[in-house]
């Protein structure tokens, strides 16, 4: 039997935290009051001198933790490799990197790492014994444009099934189950120049259930015929590499990942008047992880902030809210 819980992102509200609009209180007590059971945080964007971070941060944060009664779910990692400007970081200087990450997480009550796409597989095992001595798992990202046919992408998938560990595995973005290509890309991008014609082809790729990145992988890699056709200026052809980052890959894709996937990101461009996500069928994906005895947590992440046209107002409290509500609604008549 499933049990889908709700989570949020603080990624989906990062303009009203950085223009201090809101603050880290503010955001959780928020999120609680639409309806969050758990809350997914960026420690580099919000808990100051991360991960090295100090007593006084952590006394703050459980206090909130206790205020709100959110679950600490997951911490958001990214590995920067390019710390120095002659050189890539080494082997070790990684590996410390990413263990001061989970001693992080530990003291933060937080049992999960996300580790951001193409994080290579062989920080895996020498992880491991920290990742058991401090009850955080670590689990890469598979996200639209670094999904399971990219080769670094399926090396870490395979080195998780080798270690066969509950601390190592995967988390899921939903970016890769768009069922369009998302209106408020194509509204912000066409202002910026793009050619409707390069979003006319994509839309009949999504119409016949496909998408530009399958387009290319079956194409070799060269742009067919009838994108060739749209693009119509070199600014055409510099954004269009930019498209295959949204997939449409069916949910059954995920029958074999199923035992090792650890968290959901409900990825938000655009929540419509009439109720659902304009490019994406949460019901339907909601369905399939009831059906296939899911047990954790569905984090709202939005980023059609970053599509705001402008003079308009961004909307991030309202689309997360919108989003919460709707997938508590499905929940609701999924889980009963």
């Amino acid at each position: 039997m499933s049990t889908i819980k709700t989570c949020v992102s603080l990624y989906s509200l990062q303009d009203e935290y950085l223009n201090k609009r809101m603050n880290l209180s503010d955001i959780m007590h928020f999120v609680k009051e639409k309806g969050a059971e758990g809350v997914e945080i960026l420690p580099d964007q919000m808990l100051k001198n991360a991960p090295d971070i100090s007593e006084e941060t952590v006394a703050k944060w459980n206090r909130l933790i206790g205020e709100t009664g959110l679950k600490p779910v997951i911490a958001d990692v990214f590995l920067n490799t390019n710390l120095y400007k002659n050189r890539t970081l080494t082997h070790r200087e990684c590996i410390d990197l990413l263990i001061r990450e989970i001693q992080q997480a530990a003291r933060l009550g937080i049992h999960l790492i996300r580790l951001v796409s193409m994080v290579p597989y062989w920080v895996i095992e020498p992880l491991l014994p920290y990742c058991e001595k401090y009850d955080v798992a670590i689990a890469i990202e598979v996200h639209a444009g670094m999904a399971f046919d990219v080769p670094e992408t399926k090396a870490f998938i395979e080195e998780v099934r080798r270690v066969n560990s509950k601390y190592a595995g995967i988390v899921i973005d939903t970016g890769i189950f768009c069922r369009k290509f998302p209106r408020v890309v194509r509204d912000y991008e066409t202002l910026n120049g793009t050619s409707p014609q390069v979003f006319d082809y994509i839309d009949t790729l999504f119409e016949k259930g496909s998408d530009l990145h399958r387009e290319l992988v079956k194409n070799g890699g060269k742009y067919p015929v009838e994108l060739e056709a749209a693009i119509q200026s070199e600014h055409d052809r510099m954004f269009v590499p930019l498209c295959d980052g949204y997939e449409n890959y069916d949910y059954s894709v995920l029958d074999e990942y199923m035992p090792y996937i650890k968290h959901f990101h409900f990825k938000l461009f655009e929540m419509t008047p009439e109720g659902p996500e304009y490019s994406m069928d949460y019901k339907g994906l909601l369905q399939y992880l009831h059906d296939h005895d899911y047990d954790g947590y569905v984090s709202t992440e939005y980023e059609g902030n970053r599509f705001t046209l402008p003079g308009h107002q961004m909307m991030e409290k309202e689309q997360v809210a919108a989003q919460l509500a709707y997938i508590k609604d499905c929940l609701k008549e999924i889980q009963g």
